[in-house]
């Protein structure tokens, strides 16, 4: 008896506690749930559950500050009432693809609000599982990105009107303009390009920007400095088009960058300067095909170049001469170099004489006539002087000279001659008087 009823206070004290430990997990459960709800309620998110029908189940307070509807209106009802029109067929993908137990994570779409406009949402959509682990409906984390969406469009807008403009830009240049990536391939051209090359742009772009250049390899190492040095200036090169025409083209190029200041390529311009390189043979040819010796000077008395006439003269080749001091090859350096700085000071001398020194010792008489040569802005760039070889013309008058001299000493003796020769008549014709009136004397005497 007594051990029956200590059997039956200890049954009555486990049940006890056995109720206290279910309250306890019923309260922390409730607790928790309260929680749960109370997160769920105070999101600014939309926080949506609705059956595997699709039809909403639970609606909460961010739900009714973005759709504006409140819960009453759409517990109940399909999902349906917030797709926009032309997108029907979203909500049946989104449901086939919960059934398969997918997940799907920031999935930008739109949605209509109960006064019809029409806003961006991102949304998070769950499967939801009953306590068998079978699903039964989908929970939905949508939030209003309808400010950032217009703010990614006005910014998209604004870019795409950059590059418009630069586009037009590019576009409008008659020079060739053509952008490459690291590795030498062409990026982007404009119709200039197409035009000095012969080929369509889809055709230019990847393939290697040396191609279409008569020194391929001088065309790679141009690129490549522009990559090591940030920039080239001036970089001779010439195009080949399909067609077999050239263009002789002067690129400068620069590379370009990010936002955050990493290369991304190099841009080059190119200008055509056929026309220009064709004047400047024209030129070299009249220049070359004067007899005179043809000299440039910079300010510091350089020899900037030289025709084959001064080669000649001076016995030194044409690459020995450019450099070197233009006074250095006369007989008289420092009279030289007064010639040429008086024709800084004044911009031109006339029939200056100079004599040229051959490497082999034989000199050449010379009267240069000299001028300034100025650029566009009428800067002065250096002097042009012309050398006349007057060698032959002061030997002529040299002999001249000496044939007038001589004349001119024949002259004096003959005139001493004629005075010798008057004298001595005058003398004759005195002793003939002289003999006539001796003779007449005697003549009279033997008459007496």
């Amino acid at each position: 008896m007594v051990d029956d009823t200590c059997d039956q206070k200890a049954n009555r004290t486990s049940t006890i506690d056995s109720a206290r430990k279910s309250n306890f997990s019923e309260g922390l459960i409730e607790d928790k749930t309260f929680l749960l709800a109370s997160i769920v309620e105070s999101s600014d998110d939309a926080i949506i559950t609705k059956t595997s029908d699709g039809i909403i189940t639970s609606w909460n307070g961010g739900a009714e500050r973005i759709y504006r509807f409140s819960a009453e209106e759409v517990i109940g009802k399909p999902i349906s009432i917030l797709i926009p029109l032309g997108h029907n067929d979203e909500v049946p993908g989104i449901l086939e693809r919960i059934k398969r137990e997918e997940s799907i994570h920031h999935y930008e779409t739109v949605r209509r609000r109960k006064d019809g406009q029409i806003i961006h949402v991102s949304m998070s959509i769950s499967p939801v599982k009953d306590m068998h682990g079978q699903i039964v409906g989908a929970s939905t984390i949508a939030r209003d990105i309808t400010a950032e969406v217009n703010s990614r469009k006005q910014t998209e807008a604004k870019l795409s009107a950059a590059s418009q403009y630069a586009r037009s830009l590019i576009e409008s240049s008659l020079d060739p303009l053509v952008t490459i990536s690291g590795d030498g391939k062409i990026t982007d051209v404009n119709e200039a390009t197409i035009k000095v090359t012969g080929i369509p742009r889809e055709q230019l772009i990847g393939t290697d920007f040396s191609n279409y250049f008569t020194e391929p390899e001088k065309a790679r190492e141009g690129y490549q400095q522009v990559f090591a040095k940030g920039f080239v200036t001036d970089y001779p090169l010439t195009i080949r088009h399909r067609d077999g025409k050239f263009t002789d083209v002067l690129y400068n190029a620069s590379v370009y960058k990010d936002t955050r200041g990493n290369v991304l390529g190099v841009f080059a311009a190119a200008r055509d300067v056929t026309a220009q390189k064709q004047a400047s043979q024209y030129a070299r040819s009249l220049i070359e095909s004067s007899l005179d010796p043809l000299v440039t000077i910079s300010g510091d008395g350089k020899i900037t170049d030289v025709n084959e006439a001064t080669t000649k003269v001076t016995g030194i080749p044409r690459e020995q001469l450019i450099g070197t001091d233009f006074s250095n090859y006369f007989t008289e350096p420092e009279k030289a170099r007064e010639g040429y700085q008086q024709v800084f000071a004044k911009s031109f001398v006339t029939d200056y004489p100079l004599t040229i020194r051959h490497r082999d010792g034989k000199f050449t008489d010379v009267l240069y006539n000299a001028s300034v040569y100025k650029d566009t802005r009428g800067n002065v760039l250096g002097v042009f002087a012309a050398a006349r070889d007057v060698t032959a013309r002061k030997r002529a008058e040299k002999e001249l000279a000496e044939q007038r001299q001589r004349e001119l000493d024949r002259l004096a003796d003959l005139e001493k001659f004629q005075k010798l020769t008057v004298g001595r008549e005058l003398k004759m014709v005195g002793l003939k008087k002289e003999i006539e009136e001796l003779k007449r004397e005697i003549e009279d005497r033997k008459r007496k």
